[in-house]
């Protein structure tokens, strides 16, 4: 290998295409409900998918109903439901 150096990412996924604000969204609810909870206390919650799709529902319609931030929380909806997403993928991976 003369003239410069090479790394070879072809098939690799793209985690450089996920946006920062999805990322920094998930990370602030999984922030606020460690102090609020525990750390990843979120996997111990009884019947965790459903109590999850409800309230993924619920954000999302609050959101849809055209409010920006969850009143409790302060931050907005949609990271809720970006993480209730999450939770419901990890809880639910074959």
């Amino acid at each position: 290998m003369t003239g410069g150096s090479r790394k070879d990412d072809t098939g690799k996924m793209r985690f450089d295409l996920i946006p920062t604000s999805a990322t920094k969204g998930i990370a602030e609810v999984l922030t606020f409900g460690a102090s609020k909870y525990a750390p990843n206390g979120w996997k111990q919650v009884d019947n965790a998918t459903e109590r999850y799709y409800a309230a993924l529902h619920r954000h999302l319609i609050a959101w849809r109903d055209g409010e920006w931030l969850d009143p409790e929380s302060g931050l907005p909806h949609l990271s809720h439901v970006l993480t209730n997403v999450v939770f419901l993928l990890e809880l639910n991976k074959p």
